[in-house]
């Protein structure tokens, strides 16, 4: 099969053998893998690569999460899932997902059936990020009917599927985004949006029940800690806490936690829900052929992504 690996010189695709499945896991041929920050983070940061795609030694590093295609065989103890079910999901994260690649061993908890109505682009699209967002709101931020909700970079991967998910869940949502995004941002649903580049965010909210900040630049948190109301709660996605601002936020009470996602068959099926009732659905933004993965990833780590980016698997 080919296989996007990682190299000394960067990614390059080569042909390796198919790979061989467990009890407990599916073959999926892989038709769309979904792109991610992360994805390129831990191609150029040793650390990264071994914390979180944690390779063994001398296998190759095939990058990637996010996949969605048809099952082509299953482990004897898979229940779930049969040869020809178009599934989706986020595959072994924290791990060696292997998404780059025609095919894909995948556990059969990280994956839910994909919607008709839904491609398998958007599928793949809506994994690590869909993910994410929900694991935030739901699972960390206890999100309920009339939560005020302010989302950072409410225009990009997780930032669109939060809007759409805090909406589903009755919530009130401000997001932050530039001027030239304000469109999409109210188009994905959000009630409120904020400039960041011509409006302090904590100047105008201040009693925020949940603030999800998945901005890397110093000071942010801080704000975002501003502008949640006492008992609210605060969830990172890229800054751990400090023991300063852990104290700030508990004269609040307000609840902090430092987000890593993990694959969950559970979230993925409440994502497939989403996306089979109409009440979700993915932007992506642009779709790169296999052989632009290094375009793709030049993109991603731009930071300006509207939506998401997905690769074609061939």
């Amino acid at each position: 099969m080919k296989a996007i690996v990682l190299t000394q010189t960067g990614l390059e695709i080569k042909n390796i053998p198919e790979p061989v499945i467990n009890d407990y896991e599916v073959l999926v041929r892989n038709h769309a893998a979904g792109i991610n920050p992360v994805d390129a983070f831990v191609s150029h940061n040793e650390g990264a690569l071994k914390s979180i795609l944690q390779p063994k030694d001398g296998e190759e590093i095939i990058p990637g999460w996010d996949i969605a295609g048809e099952v082509t065989a299953v482990g004897r103890k898979v229940t779930q899932f049969k040869p020809g079910d178009a599934v989706f999901g986020m595959v072994n994260f924290p791990g060696h997902g292997k998404a780059y690649a025609q095919y894909v061993a995948a556990p059969e908890s990280h994956l839910a059936l994909k919607p008709a109505n839904t491609s398998y682009e958007a599928a793949a699209a809506a994994s690590l990020a869909a993910l994410t967002a929900w694991q935030s709101l739901v699972t960390y931020g206890h999100i309920k009917k009339g939560d005020k909700v302010l989302i950072h970079a409410a225009a990009g991967g997780v930032g669109h599927y939060a809007i759409q998910i805090a909406k589903h869940f009755g919530a009130y949502v401000i997001g932050t985004s530039s001027a030239a995004k304000k469109e999409a941002v109210l188009g994905f649903g959000a009630d409120e949006h904020i400039d960041y580049n011509s409006q302090a965010f904590e100047q105008v909210v201040k009693d925020a029940d949940i603030v999800l900040d998945s901005l890397g630049i110093p000071g942010h948190l801080d704000r975002s800690l501003a502008a949640v109301k006492n008992g609210g709660r605060l969830i990172s996605l890229l800054v751990f806490f400090s023991d300063e601002q852990k104290q700030q936020a508990a004269a609040k009470n307000v609840y902090t936690h430092r987000l890593s996602v993990a694959s969950d068959g559970n979230d993925i099926k409440s994502i497939a829900a989403l996306l089979e009732q109409g009440l979700l659905h993915s932007d992506v933004s642009q779709v790169y052929a296999f052989e632009e993965i290094a375009k793709a990833h030049q993109q991603v780590s731009s930071g300006k992504t509207q939506g998401k980016v997905v690769v074609k698997i061939p």
